[in-house]
């Protein structure tokens, strides 16, 4: 005669509370940035930059940085980066620099036409966005507007090297 399968007591308590909350975070953070991105381009089509571009500039929009300091910032494999930087030299948004404390190296930094095209992204999204909030109502336009500070605190604990994974090995 068979044995029924042991099933842990915590299977038949239901879901975690915190793992369901997190799923129902990150449907709703991929469906904001996919609506975010494909409204963007339908309303600016001139708006084609992948947003891995977007976030180099965004990095770079502070000071110019090595290849290697935009990989770990972004965390990404310096392969990928150096890519990603070929593209927006080409395009005109970067240029190199020499890196004054090590003239073996260069660091990387935002063009005047960089900048402008980071303006333009930044002020399509700003517009789009408040567009979208204009269309809620008053309690959900402020439930959206009071979740800000604890949505940047979760951005700041996952940009924590470690974070995501429960193991520090990150």
């Amino acid at each position: 005669m068979p044995s029924s399968p042991h099933v842990p007591d915590s299977a038949t308590e239901g879901p975690d509370p915190a793992v369901e909350h997190a799923r129902q975070l990150t449907d709703t953070v991929t469906r904001l940035r996919r609506a975010l991105r494909s409204s963007i381009r339908t309303d600016y089509p001139w708006e084609s930059l992948p947003m891995a571009q977007v976030e180099l500039l965004q990095t770079l929009a502070a000071a110019p940085l090595r290849v290697g300091e935009l990989a770990a910032r972004q965390r990404l494999a310096p392969n990928t980066v150096s890519g990603l930087v070929g593209k927006l030299l080409d395009a005109g948004f970067v240029d190199r620099q020499a890196d004054p404390g090590d003239r073996r190296t260069a660091r990387i930094a935002l063009t005047p036409a960089g900048r402008r095209q980071l303006d333009d992204w930044q002020h399509a999204h700003e517009r789009r966005i408040a567009t979208a909030l204009g269309t809620l109502d008053p309690a959900d336009r402020e439930a959206v507007v009071h979740a800000l500070p604890a949505l940047e605190q979760l951005a700041r604990a996952l940009a924590q090297p470690g974070s995501g994974t429960g193991t520090g090995t990150d």
